[in-house]
C-alpha cells in the first residue's frame, strides 16, 4: 500500500505535459512537468549519457547540446523552451559507428584526457565549424570560452580543431 494519498499522487501527474523533442534526428515524447532540465530527459529517459552534469548553471559546459544549431548548456534549460526544436547531442555527431572528422582529430591529437568535459567541446566546435568554414585561432578560442577542461588539454583541443578545419578546407 502506498504511502501517498491519491489525491496528492493526481494532483502531481496534472503538473505534468507531453512534450515532442526532436534529438538526433529522431522524434521523441515525454511526459513530465514543464521545468525538467533537458539534461536529465537526454541522460534518464533517453539513455544519451554523453553530456555530462557538471555545474547545473550552464557555465561549465559539460552539458552542451547543439539547440537548432547553437550550443546551448542543456543542465539548465527546461522541457518546455525546447518543445519541437532541433536537438543534436555528441552521440549525433557519428554516423552510425564512424566518428566524424572532429571527433576522429581529438582522438588523433590525444585532446581528451579524463574526458568529462569533452561531449561539449566537440558540441561547441562543431557549431563553430557549421558556422564557420575557416576559423582562425583567435575564432576557436572565442567559441571554446564557455567550455572548462580541469585536466588542461587545451592546447592540444585547439590543436583538433584547427586541424579539422584544414582537412576540411585544404588551401
Amino acid at each position: 500500500m502506498s504511502s501517498t494519498p491519491e489525491w496528492a499522487t493526481a494532483r502531481a501527474l496534472a503538473d505534468y505535459e507531453t512534450f515532442t523533442l526532436s534529438v538526433n534526428g529522431e522524434q521523441r515524447r515525454v511526459t513530465c512537468s514543464d521545468d525538467t532540465p533537458l539534461l536529465y530527459l537526454l541522460r534518464n529517459d533517453f539513455g544519451l549519457t554523453g553530456s555530462r552534469f557538471g555545474c547545473g548553471l550552464g557555465q561549465c559546459g559539460a552539458c552542451m547540446v547543439l539547440l537548432n544549431g547553437q550550443p546551448t548548456p542543456s543542465c539548465d534549460l527546461p522541457v518546455s523552451s525546447v518543445d519541437s526544436k532541433e536537438i543534436l547531442t555528441i552521440e549525433g555527431l557519428s554516423n552510425d559507428d564512424e566518428m566524424s572528422l572532429l571527433q576522429q582529430l581529438f582522438v588523433a591529437e590525444q585532446a581528451a584526457q579524463c574526458g568529462f568535459c569533452m561531449s561539449g567541446i566537440l558540441i561547441s566546435a562543431t557549431a563553430l565549424l557549421r558556422r564557420r568554414r575557416r576559423p582562425d585561432e583567435a575564432a576557436v578560442r572565442a567559441a571554446l570560452d564557455r567550455n572548462l577542461c580541469r585536466c588542461g588539454t587545451h592546447t592540444r583541443v585547439l590543436r583538433a580543431v584547427l586541424r579539422a578545419v584544414e582537412d576540411a578546407c585544404p588551401n
